[in-house]
């Protein structure tokens, strides 16, 4: 299992529903509006690192009102 956190900038005013909206992907742990440099901070999991690779492209940054993502995969050292 691979967990990661994705960093989401998004266009003023969308953040609520920009989680809202990722919150129901699968694979999505937790969608959150932050403040700050990033408007929404998501925790999602996938069963391997391409298959995470896959739902951030095809699922989370297709979500209307994102204008830019960071994917930070978790690491256990």
């Amino acid at each position: 299992m691979v967990q990661a956190y994705i960093l989401i900038q998004t266009e003023v005013g969308k953040a609520s529903l920009v989680a809202e909206s990722i919150s129901q992907i699968q694979g999505v742990i937790q969608a959150e509006d932050v403040t700050g440099p990033y408007d929404v901070i998501v925790r999602a999991q996938a069963d391997t690192v391409d298959e995470l690779g896959r739902m951030v492209v095809a699922k989370v940054q297709q979500v209307e009102g994102i204008t830019r993502t960071l994917t930070c995969p978790v690491v256990h050292l």
